[in-house]
């Protein structure tokens, strides 16, 4: 909102700066902390009066009693920190801020809803399992549709001396641009690509296997691309909610993602560093930026009352939020092939589950007994059952997700 009353008010002394991204950034910033703290204090006490506390099942780890009655459903402080930033600081124009918006509360509903439903209905199971993954398909199925169809989705490509720049000024689908007296031809245009790490040949295009098909591809490659497009987020959205399993995990792990995210957003959506880094020049991607700087605010923000011992739990609300938004900027800014590096505390937590309870299937089929991998899974509770205390693991994990962060930035020179 005061980005566009800037632009009806852009003599008045001072709103220029609102034209620069880097100050609306770390604006949006400033003002989701100031939110998570302000707000996140009353939400606490206005949680607590309504009874709104979460109960702790019995895992046999330490420390776990102490959490009983800690209020939940602390994931609209993220929620709130996010949103009211972004309509205030960024061009609501946007298609990609649009639908990142869309994802953000079609996301926190689903967990809402799951966490309302644990505590008003009493039902500890909350929302069923096949009732949360038809949400989390059909916002991917919203987010695949649109990255593939909407004209404002592009990427844009300098085609001088290409050898099909006959082709597309014979389609009309270029223009030139003078720099320093040099005059080049770019053109913007739309495919199911993305960056392919590690490789000098650094696009993938999820429609190869059906080129073959001629001009009707484009409908195949739709087939293939929106299922992928499901599946990165309803995983990243799954595993983001296990690892929130100790004070102060997925919310420092998150805010890590959110900074890498928000640097490439501003460097695919810089044509000189997307020059430079050899990526993908994606048009409009420079509101991201501004995103991913509310979301790491409010990620630090929620960590003034996460982090142990915890005031409040984010529940599902927070979690599966946190989820979608990683997968979908990773998606906007075609990176989704290095969340398995830049997310890999998260996979390693969703692995963990699966290799335990495939292998308890395995062996109880086998021998008549179930056996287990680990001591207890998610993994963080592993090192729960060997007596590590959770802030030690909290800390290690995120040293661990640093370390992951900076080498998937690396990622961009290393082919």
């Amino acid at each position: 909102m005061l980005y566009h009353l800037y632009e009806i008010i852009g003599d008045v002394p001072g709103a220029r700066l609102f034209g620069y991204l880097s100050f609306r950034a770390g604006l949006a910033i400033a003002i989701s902390l100031l939110i998570s703290m302000v707000f996140g204090g009353r939400l606490i006490k206005r949680l607590l009066g309504l009874q709104v506390r979460e109960t702790v099942r019995s895992l046999g780890l330490d420390g776990e009693k102490k959490k009983q009655g800690t209020p939940t459903m602390g994931g609209l402080i993220i929620l709130a920190a996010i949103i009211i930033p972004v309509l205030l600081l960024a061009d609501l124009r946007n298609i990609y801020l649009q639908l990142i918006l869309l994802v953000t509360v079609w996301c926190g509903a689903i967990g809402f809803v799951d966490d309302y439903i644990k505590v008003f209905k009493r039902d500890k199971k909350g929302l069923r399992g096949r009732t949360k993954i038809i949400g989390q398909v059909g916002i991917g199925m919203i987010v695949g549709t649109v990255m593939f169809f909407h004209n404002d989705v592009l990427i844009r490509a300098d085609i001088t001396g290409n050898p099909e720049q006959s082709f597309f000024q014979e389609m009309d689908r270029f223009e030139r641009v003078t720099e320093k007296g040099e005059t080049r031809l770019v053109v913007d245009y739309k495919a199911p690509v993305t960056n392919l790490p590690f490789l000098k040949t650094y696009q993938f295009d999820y429609a190869w296997l059906v080129k073959f098909l001629g001009e009707s591809y484009q409908w195949w490659a739709f087939l293939i691309y929106i299922p992928a497009i499901v599946f990165i987020i309803t995983a990243v959205s799954n595993a983001a909610n296990l690892t929130d399993g100790i004070d102060g995990l997925a919310t420092g792990l998150s805010a890590i993602a959110g900074m890498v995210l928000g640097l490439f957003a501003y460097f695919s959506g810089n044509a000189i560093f997307a020059d430079y880094l050899n990526i993908m020049y994606l048009p409009n991607t420079g509101e991201l930026v501004v995103f991913s700087a509310a979301f790491i605010g409010a990620c630090i923000g929620f960590l003034w009352y996460n982090v142990h011992p915890a005031q409040v739990f984010m529940g599902d609300t927070g979690s599966l939020a946190l989820g979608g938004i990683i997968a979908t900027l990773a998606i906007m800014v075609r990176k989704e092939l290095l969340l398995p590096i830049l997310c890999g505390i998260f996979l390693m937590e969703n692995l963990s589950v699966m290799i335990q309870v495939g292998y308890f299937k395995y062996t109880k089929k086998k021998y008549g007994e179930g056996r287990r991998v680990f001591l207890m899974s998610p993994l963080h509770h592993h090192y729960q059952k060997k007596g590590m205390h959770e802030s030690k693991i909290v800390a290690r994990f995120w040293i661990v997700g640093i370390l992951l962060a900076v080498f998937t930035f690396m990622t961009l020179k290393i082919r």
